[in-house]
């Protein structure tokens, strides 16, 4: 990892000062960068480094850090393109903590596989398929992700087939090692498989529906998933978008030949005073009886949560954000003065900066 990490720094390094593009006959390589810096509040006043365990971004309390520093370098050859990308942060060091390979955030080399471009088959390590929040804050509408997005895959590694008849629909099926992984722990599991269908009727509405069918690692032995994603965003006007996702899955008990499940709904609203100032306000929930996804103490969980943002944008290149976050569990799952208490309230504040 390190000899990697000290080869493509400084290859990025000279991409950044020769220009964003550069095109030598058909060959383009573009170069692109991300940073946010943050500073969070938490008024449990946590003593644990990572403040709330089924969160993964801006996950240090009273402490300024970095959440995602990301680097990207994209080629394009005739009918071939590539992207690879490196990252640091606090977000790296939580999400990515049960693999080998952590500084790489993608890895992916793809082909389209017809003049018109409607057939494209990739292959690496890819940002995820599912949800509509993405691990660099300025595409998302609130500062920090949903409980949602938090607990569903963020990336994947395997082989993905897009077919775009038009510009209206898009279909894509995958071929993963599993649910959010780089690496396969159980070798003898068979390929995940994903699906994704975006329905655009307009060009400020989307219509999306993601899958996930897979066998997962349990300590009890590979236990099936079967998993949905759906979403509708829309942008009303230039002041009003919205977005209202519904994310439910189930898995085989670990015990017997039940399935125990989880869902969670969301709905987001975002207002722009103008170009330079938005608010959004969140309120979600999120239940996982049976800690398949989610285990906090062995309790089920059971969490509401509400949040309210405002962000500015001096330029269109940096946004600063402040945000306030409210989560009330029906059983007793977040620790304060060393007790255990239902409600957990804390405000991040971030700038990042994107090229």
């Amino acid at each position: 990892m390190k000899k990697i990490w000290q080869f493509s720094l400084p290859l990025l390094l000279v991409f950044s000062f020769t220009g964003k593009a550069q095109t030598i006959d058909s060959l383009k390589i573009d170069f692109s960068g991300f940073i946010e810096s943050y500073y969070v509040y938490d008024f449990n006043q946590p003593s644990e480094n990572q403040k709330i365990p089924f969160l993964y971004n801006y996950n240090r309390h009273n402490e300024f850090n970095i959440n995602n520093a990301l680097l990207r370098v994209k080629a394009n050859y005739e009918n071939v393109y590539a992207s690879f990308a490196l990252h640091s942060g606090t977000y790296v060091e939580d999400n990515y903590a049960a693999e080998d390979i952590k500084f790489i955030s993608e890895a992916i080399v793809g082909i389209y596989l017809d003049d018109k471009r409607k057939h494209a088959i990739e292959m690496g390590i890819m940002p995820s398929y599912i949800g509509f929040e993405t691990a660099t804050s300025s595409s998302n509408l609130t500062l920090t992700r949903s409980m949602l997005a938090e607990n569903s895959p963020y990336f994947i590694t395997g082989i993905k087939y897009q077919f775009q008849p038009s510009e209206k629909w898009t279909f894509t099926t995958l071929l993963t090692n599993g649910w959010q992984r780089i690496s396969k722990l159980e070798k003898s599991a068979l390929p995940a498989f994903g699906s994704q269908i975006t329905f655009k009727p307009i060009e400020n509405a989307t219509f999306n529906w993601s899958t996930f069918i897979g066998d997962e690692p349990t300590e009890f032995g590979l236990k099936t998933r079967y998993f949905s994603n759906l979403y509708f965003d829309y942008q009303w006007n230039g002041s009003w978008r919205t977005i209202a996702g519904f994310d439910v899955g189930v898995q085989k008990s670990s015990i017997g030949e039940n399935y125990e499940n989880w869902f969670s709904p969301v709905f987001i609203a975002q207002y722009s005073f103008n170009s330079k100032w938005q608010t959004a306000f969140r309120t979600e929930y999120y239940q996982d009886e049976n800690n398949v996804i989610i285990n906090v103490n062995d309790m089920a969980f059971k969490t509401f949560g509400n949040s309210l943002n405002v962000d500015f944008l001096p330029t269109k290149n940096v946004k600063i954000r402040m945000e306030a976050r409210w989560l009330k569990s029906e059983e007793s799952i977040f620790l304060k003065n060393n007790q255990i208490v239902d409600n957990n309230f804390f405000i991040t504040t971030s700038m990042c900066f994107e090229f």
